[in-house]
Parts: structure tokens; sequence; C-alpha cells
């Protein structure tokens, strides 16, 4: 099936552009999110008179995206989770729960808008992208960790906490101080 792209879509086209795609993907999602119309002959003309409109409409939102973007890139947030003693999740870390803790840092997103390459199942830190725009996205840090104290320490060594628990509270509350005096320092 033929459409009219509406908006640029990712991995598909620009806007304006006549692409060819399944008719299951233009019935399930390009029409009804109102991405793309049908190419034909009234749609096409119909695209033409609304074009200057249609791409205004995207360089406004691009440009608060953009703003957002400069906002947002480098955020880390923190998710809690209980595991194993290897550090295998019981579960995973969905986008909701990524979306959930963005918003709670801020700045208000949506699920759909979190991009998880591969399922987060383990302790550590993990780079997420946030498509704010079809153009525009970020990378957002997820530290996922079964503490607080926990994910201070994996975010100063870079990675998941190892070896024995006992060892590992120790170095975190240590972290802990040396965080608090930090900013007790700045502060002053």
């Amino acid at each position: 099936m033929d459409v009219i792209l509406l908006e640029r879509v990712e991995n598909l086209g620009q806007m304006g552009q006549v692409v060819k795609v399944k008719p299951g993907y233009a019935r399930n999602f390009l029409l009804p999110k109102k991405k793309a119309l049908r190419a034909t002959k009234e749609n096409l003309a119909f695209f033409e008179t609304q074009k200057a409109r249609l791409e205004a409409q995207n360089l406004e939102r691009r440009k608060d995206a953009e703003q957002v973007a400069t906002k947002l890139d480098g955020l880390s947030v923190v998710i809690l989770r209980q595991s194993g003693e290897t550090g295998q999740l019981y579960g995973s870390v969905s986008s909701r729960d990524i979306a959930e803790a963005v918003t709670e840092a801020g700045f208000a997103i949506g699920r759909n808008q979190v991009s998880i390459d591969t399922p987060i199942k383990t302790l550590g830190l993990f780079k997420v992208r946030v498509v704010l725009h079809p153009e525009v996205s970020v990378t957002v840090t997820v530290n996922v960790a079964r503490s607080a104290d926990e994910a201070v320490l994996q975010a100063q060594r870079g990675g998941m906490v190892t070896g024995s628990i006992d060892e590992d509270e120790e170095e975190a509350e240590e972290a802990a101080e040396t965080v608090e005096a930090t900013e007790g320092e700045e502060q002053a």
C-alpha cells in the first residue's frame, strides 16, 4: 500500500515522501496515529495545499523537543529492583519503568518515547535512547540497583557491583559519605 508521510518516520522516510508499506502497518499504525495518508490523487492534492502548515508545525515541535533535549541529555535515573546474588533481576525493567523514573526527575515523557534495544534483566548501568521528536533523541543512563547506596557505588564504578554483599554495602556507605561531604562543601 502506498502512503504519503505527514511526518518523518524512523527507518521509513521524510515528510511528504510517498512510500510503499505493508497494509497492516498502514492500517494499524501509520493511519490511526495520523503519521500518513493513503496515496490517492485527492490526498496528494490535499497534502500539497497543507504542506506549508504541516512543515511549520513540525518545525515548532522540533524546536520544543530540542529545548527539552538540552536539559534531558546526560540525565541519570536510578531504578531499584530485587535481584539474585548474581545480579539477575526478578523480572525486567520496562520502558514504562524508565518513563516513570524520568518523569519523577522532572521531564514528562511517555513510555512510547523510550527506545530499549535489549531487555534490561540485570543490575548495572544502561544507556537508553529517548525519542522526543522523530528528528530529536537523547541518551539517558539508567542505573538499576538493589538499593540507593548500591546505585551510588555503581555510578562511581561505572558498572554492576560484584563481590560479597557486606563488602559492597561498606563501600556503598563510604561512597555515600563521600558524596554527602562533597555536597556539604559545595553548599558552604
